[in-house]
């Protein structure tokens, strides 16, 4: 899909690996100006080797004072994706305070946080900007469809997609009238990283893929960008959207591609 984005500022969270890279590279190949957040400088430095208009943040999402210091003069944004996540699964009795805190805060708090920053001597949100501008802009939440049904080990992981869900929904409705789009994009399994330490059991695979028409899993993170872009340019030819666009859904609510959660209330 050719899609133009130029004069357009996006910000993209969890930008060194899997979907937000792709998603980084992509929307600057389409004319963005990039800010790239993520925690690992590593990754940074690859992704402005093969990118080198792209801006990069190295900060860790899950601490609320550094993200604040870190994103507080980033400029205005136009379109920001909040990807960034974290997926620490265990059993439900072997849950401990520690892992379900880290995961609330990278998964949850953070898009709540990062949907609020945007350039102030102190503190104003991508949202005050964009209604302050009178230009409204567009926030994407990748979600998962792991907040659709119940995955094993998946307690934690699974109730933070949950709350992306709902949380997007209350955002598109309070954002909605000031022309800001808020929509939830909710992949099925991407063999990312993170999603090959989650998935490498071929037994549990297995169990998956009988559910999944395509008899397999997304295997290149660029296959979901679409459903991402297509969130963008809702703005335009499609100014009104609503939940499941896209639903290809198969017994136990997994999916051979993906589910695209339009939550714009008008």
């Amino acid at each position: 899909m050719e899609v133009s984005f130029r004069g357009k500022h996006a910000l993209v969270t969890g930008a060194g690996k899997g979907i937000g890279r792709d998603l980084v590279l992509a929307l600057a190949h389409g004319g963005a100006k990039v800010t790239a957040v993520t925690r690992t400088q590593a990754d940074l430095n690859s992704l402005v080797q093969e990118c080198p208009s792209i801006t990069p943040v190295c900060v860790d999402l899950a601490d609320w004072g550094a993200t604040e210091a870190a994103l507080k003069d980033i400029g205005p944004i136009d379109l920001l994706v909040n990807n960034a996540a974290c997926a620490k699964l265990q059993p439900f009795l072997e849950v401990t305070q520690d892992q379900f805190e880290q995961s609330f805060s990278v998964n949850v708090k953070a898009v709540l946080q990062v949907s609020q920053l945007w350039q102030s001597t102190l503190l104003k949100i991508v949202a005050r900007g964009m209604k302050a501008r009178g230009s409204g802009g567009s926030i994407v939440n990748v979600s998962s469809q792991a907040s659709q049904c119940a995955l094993r080990d998946h307690a934690v992981y699974c109730a933070t997609k949950g709350a992306v869900d709902m949380l997007t929904k209350v955002m598109a409705l309070e954002l909605g009238p000031h022309q800001i789009r808020v929509n939830a994009v909710n992949p099925t399994v991407v063999l990312t990283q993170m999603g090959r330490l989650g998935w490498s059991d071929p037994e549990k695979v297995k169990t998956m893929t009988s559910r999944i028409p395509l008899g397999r899993f997304a295997g290149q993170p660029l296959q979901h960008l679409q459903a991402v872009f297509l969130s963008f340019i809702s703005s335009g030819s499609q100014p009104y959207l609503y939940k499941h666009i896209v639903q290809n859904c198969c017994e136990f609510g997994l999916c051979s591609w993906f589910i695209i959660g339009c939550f714009t209330v008008f």
